[in-house]
């Protein structure tokens, strides 16, 4: 019997998870948690074979827990399971110690499936990710055929999917333990790496990343074109 520790901040996804868990024969939901202060806590506590977890999560950005957990837990394999497209997140996870990643939206069988590759050893992710992945790797991906999020630095980028969650440049530096002026620094390398003319239209993009995971073209145009400039309705 696998035992299984979910992390996600919706509680009626988590319980349904635990539900679809629950019916396999080979699967046992040893904990929950509803976010990432909750799993530092209890997954030590726990002892589970595999961690099945959200990226976005409400106190901290999943990539930070992940490297959490790998301290706390070194031997202990994390599933992502996100909404997010996974050539934004995959490289980055498993540069940060995830066994693999698996879209929401990819149905009951291919979570599972992924839950036994990742408790067999084997790191799962879809074949487009894993090509993305080789090509970085590999050295021979050219900075136009990378999507403008790829450009961001871990930290640009928790701070980009913070700015989408509404927080305040204040509230962004006291989540994170820095300054405030730290936070404007990482906030204007980001405008400069996605091509945005202010920090209105990044706020705009960035809230709309974070309600509905949108990849950025990969073509030549601004992300800011057709948006509304400062001032404007």
């Amino acid at each position: 019997m696998h035992r299984i520790f979910l992390v996600d901040d919706h509680p009626i996804l988590r319980e349904g998870l635990a539900y679809l868990l629950s019916c396999e024969e080979d699967f046992e939901v040893c904990g929950q948690a509803g976010s990432a202060a909750e799993a530092i806590r209890q997954v030590p506590e726990a002892a589970p074979d595999l961690v099945l977890m959200d990226i976005s999560l409400p106190d901290k950005n999943g990539l930070e827990l992940l490297k959490d957990l790998q301290t706390l837990c070194p031997r202990l394999p994390v599933l992502i399971l996100s909404m997010h497209d996974e050539l934004l997140y995959a490289e980055r996870v498993v540069r940060a110690g995830a066994s693999g990643y698996v879209m929401k939206d990819a149905g009951t069988k291919s979570m599972l499936d992924a839950v036994r590759k990742v408790l067999a050893g084997v790191v799962h992710l879809s074949d487009e990710a894993s090509s993305h992945i080789l090509t970085a790797l590999s050295g021979k991906r050219n900075r136009s055929a990378r999507t403008r999020l790829d450009r961001l630095s871990d930290r640009e980028f928790e701070v980009f999917e913070l700015v989408g969650k509404g927080l305040s440049a204040q509230q962004i530096a006291k989540r994170l333990f820095i300054s405030p002026r730290t936070v404007d620094a990482h906030r204007s390398h980001i405008r400069e790496k996605l091509g945005l003319e202010n920090f209105q239209t990044l706020m705009r993009y960035a809230v709309r990343w974070v309600e509905t995971g949108e990849r950025p073209e990969n073509d030549g145009s601004r992300i800011g074109e057709g948006c509304p400039r400062e001032g404007e309705q």
